[in-house]
């Protein structure tokens, strides 16, 4: 389908006259400023961008400010359930979240390849629009550069999120304590597998959506209920494996959490045994894992699933003591074993 019929009447293609994207020497002349004003300035205006400073100046809440910044590398662009743009926006909202903090700013770093399509840029730009005024976010600041061809593949992205703490205490992996229960916000796996479902050609009865999706308003709530909150970590590169065992490792803790519980589509189930994957080393955009205070488990499930995003929220595990760090990880058929870090990365390029 041609992009234009996918937007928004007032959100028209800008610079129909250039296709694609040309290399703009030495950063300036008239295509890059016509790209920035009409493209981005056009796309992500606000009054803070909109005074077109080196440097965007912004008022903040009183209290302790959190910052985080991450890059995106994605292939494909597009995939089921959502895009680099939009992903870019989620794992910056989410990290911000995992601090107890609400997401106020962002800022984007856009790297382009020459000859990228007009229409993929827009599409893009678009996505980050809309995905930041769904979660309450501005995008006050950025920056853009076009590499020589072949230089790029297509687009990369950086985002910078700040956002002001809003948890009284906290929330890190060195407070996780002996009886601290484990939860985890949903279904795990179905990022990875939508990428590799694209790249890989592979054909299910249903198709397997990304869950790239913002969390922070699960986490704000918790708060707001005085949930007592230890740790929390998003689901991304390595899934809840890498997650548990670098909180064990920084708390210096051991945890069973038992595989029965942990909720895995079928789909993706078949999907990572077509490729010799494990759904629990897999990445998530949208996922979360929170260790608190086992008097405020239940509720805090009960919390969790008031919101579309982590309905399928559900205790996995335990903190069952502090030994040397280790994950144990209790099977269906009731024995144990180690739960392991993964070696490397199984997904490259699925964030």
């Amino acid at each position: 389908m041609h992009l234009k019929r996918e937007l928004s009447p007032s959100c028209p293609l800008p610079l129909q006259q250039y296709p694609h994207v040309l290399m703009a020497h030495g950063g300036g002349g008239k295509l890059m400023h016509q790209l920035l004003e009409n493209v981005f300035g056009q796309a992500f205006s606000n009054p803070i961008l909109d005074a077109r400073h080196d440097a965007a100046q912004f008022a903040v809440p009183p209290g302790r400010l959190a910052m985080t910044t991450d890059s995106y590398v994605v292939r494909p662009l597009f995939f089921p359930g959502g895009d680099i743009g939009s992903m870019a926006v989620h794992g910056t909202v989410n990290d911000l979240a995992m601090a107890g903090a609400r997401p106020l700013y962002l800022s984007s770093g856009f790297i382009i390849e020459e000859g990228l399509p007009m229409e993929t840029l827009w599409r893009v730009v678009c996505s980050m629009r809309d995905t930041a005024h769904r979660c309450g976010v501005q995008i006050i600041t950025g920056d853009t550069k076009v590499v020589d061809k072949g230089k790029g593949d297509g687009l990369f992205l950086n985002t910078t999120g700040i956002g002001v703490v809003e948890a009284s205490s906290a929330i890190a992996p060195q407070n996780v304590q002996p009886g601290d229960v484990v939860l985890v916000s949903g279904d795990l796996g179905r990022h990875g597998m939508a990428i590799m479902a694209v790249r890989e050609g592979l054909q299910f009865e249903s198709a397997i959506e990304s869950d790239s999706a913002p969390v922070h308003e699960i986490v704000l709530d918790l708060l707001e209920s005085g949930i007592e909150i230890h740790c929390l970590r998003d689901l991304t590169r390595g899934g809840l494996a890498s997650a548990l065992n670098e909180i064990a490792e920084a708390a210096r803790v051991r945890m069973l959490v038992e595989e029965k519980l942990i909720p895995v589509r079928e789909d993706v189930h078949a999907a990572c045994e077509m490729l010799g994957l494990d759904a629990l080393h897999v990445a998530n955009e949208g996922r979360f894992v929170a260790f608190v205070a086992d008097r405020d488990a239940a509720r805090a499930v009960d919390i969790m699933r008031r919101h579309e995003v982590s309905a399928g929220a559900i205790a996995v595990g335990r903190v069952t003591g502090q030994h040397e760090p280790l994950v144990v990880l209790k099977s269906r058929i009731g024995a144990s074993r180690i739960l392991d870090m993964p070696s490397g990365e199984q997904l490259p390029r699925i964030c």
